[in-house]
Order: C-alpha cells, then sequence, then structure tokens
C-alpha cells in the first residue's frame, strides 16, 4: 500500500510541478504524512529533494521554449533563498512542517486558482521579451523581492505554498503570460528547493533513501512529460488544464490533511 501512495505522490508532483510550477510538496508532503504516517518534517525533506530535480528540469524545458525571465526571476529568487533559510529554521524549532493555519491558507489558495484559471484565464499579458523592454516595471519588481522573502519562509517552513504563491505573484504583480510565470516560478523553485533540503537534513530529517529515490525519479519523469504538453499547449487550453489540476489538488489535499 506504501508503494502505490509513493508512486501516486511522484505522479502528482510530478504533473504540478511541470504544469504549473507549483512545489512537490504540495502533493508528496499530505500524501507521506497523512497515508504512510511519516514525521512531516521527514516527509518535507522527500518533497523538497523531488523539488530540486524536477523543477530544475521543468524550468530547462521552459527555457528552450524562451518561457522563462532570467533577470527578474533572479532577483526573486535571492530574496526567496534568504526566506528559505529562515523558514526552514523556524521550522524545525517548531518541529512540524505545516502548521494548520499556513497549511490551510495554501490548500485554500490552490482551489482559489484553480477556479481562477477556469473562470478567468491569463490569456494576456507578456512574454519574457516583452518584459525585459519594458520599463516601468522597477516598482513592481521591488514588490515582488519582498513578496518572494515571504513566499521563501512559508517554502522553508511548511515544505508547500512556495509554487502557488509565486504563479499568483507573477501572473497578478508582474503581468507574466501563464508559460513565462510557471517557466521563472520553477526555475526559482529550484533554488528555495536546493536550501530548503540541505537545510533540513543539516537539523536532523532522516533520510529514507529508497523511497526517496522511487519518489524522486517518478516524479521527473511526470514532471518531464507535463512540462512538454505545457510548453505546445495552447494557451487558454492550457489555462483550463492547470485550474482543473489545481482545483482537484486543493479539494484531495484538504481531504488527506482532514480526513486520515
Amino acid at each position: 500500500m506504501s508503494w502505490i501512495v509513493y508512486l501516486l505522490a511522484g505522479t502528482g508532483a510530478g504533473i504540478v510541478t511541470g504544469l504549473a510550477g507549483l512545489s512537490a510538496a504540495v502533493v508528496i508532503t499530505p500524501l507521506l504524512v497523512g497515508i504512510c504516517g511519516w514525521d512531516s518534517y521527514d516527509a518535507v525533506t522527500v518533497a523538497l529533494a523531488a523539488d530540486v530535480l524536477a523543477s530544475m528540469l521543468t524550468a530547462n524545458t521552459y527555457r528552450k521554449n524562451k518561457n522563462i525571465d532570467m533577470k527578474r526571476g533572479v532577483l526573486v529568487g535571492f530574496t526567496a533563498l534568504v526566506g528559505t533559510t529562515i523558514g526552514s529554521y523556524c521550522g524545525y524549532l517548531f518541529n512540524q512542517a505545516q502548521p494548520g493555519g499556513l497549511g490551510l491558507l495554501a490548500m485554500l489558495t490552490t482551489i482559489f486558482l484553480g477556479i481562477k484559471f477556469i473562470t478567468r484565464p491569463v490569456t494576456g499579458g507578456k512574454d519574457a521579451q516583452g518584459m525585459q523592454e519594458e520599463k516601468s516595471v522597477g516598482k513592481k519588481t521591488v514588490l515582488a523581492m519582498i513578496c518572494g522573502l515571504g513566499i521563501g519562509w512559508v517554502c522553508g517552513f511548511t515544505g508547500s505554498g512556495g509554487g502557488v504563491l509565486m504563479l499568483t505573484v507573477f501572473t497578478i504583480l508582474l503581468g507574466y503570460n501563464l508559460k513565462v510565470a510557471v517557466g521563472t516560478s520553477t526555475m526559482i523553485m529550484t533554488v528555495v528547493a536546493l536550501v530548503g533540503a540541505i537545510s533540513h537534513v543539516l537539523m536532523g530529517a532522516k533520510i529514507y533513501a529508497l523511497e526517496m529515490i522511487f519518489v524522486v525519479v517518478i516524479c521527473l519523469i511526470a514532471a518531464y512529460l507535463s512540462a512538454k504538453f505545457a510548453n505546445q499547449c495552447e494557451i487558454k487550453r492550457l489555462n483550463k488544464v492547470i485550474g482543473v489540476v489545481l482545483l482537484i489538488l486543493g479539494i484531495f489535499t484538504i481531504l488527506s490533511k482532514y480526513a486520515f
């Protein structure tokens, strides 16, 4: 039974990473904790390890299709990196990676975004080249960096929520089109997850090597296929697909958290 859950966790995590740039932890952590009975801190470590490689692979796919804003992504990623380090330490002190309030907020945000992408799809917005040419985005970039600090803290502390919040910031605040928002988000999540994973290991998280390798490999395969699909998909259709995935994910994670 546990290995079936590991298979589902890796597959689901790869899909949400490749399609929507979300953290693998939004799927892996509630499944390992809620169904398999893992300690939350150990489960987050597995999720962050999956995030590093899956986000890296996904970001590279979006980069090849010119759907990443490297300049502003690096700036937001730096502040997110600082926030993640602080958040990981706070998570260690409280010995829990998903406190009820923050965890529930991330789940509700996922459902909200799912409904939004279905009912009000993001069909406009600038591509990466358009963002580079815009001269009035400086203030928005500074605000996005401040948001990145908070997002990093949430990701480090809860092991989830970072990708959802990044997607919100990039589509609403900076005005990216959906593909650039996902591509830039996964680029940032690669670094954020790496720092988070190292921090968790150094702070004493237990490593279950065989289970971790299995989940990560499945996650990588699913992320690669999902990212390929997303970059070839027409933007309106991609909105609907992401919306449905986010809506199902939000409901499923709430059920996993409170029904087991």
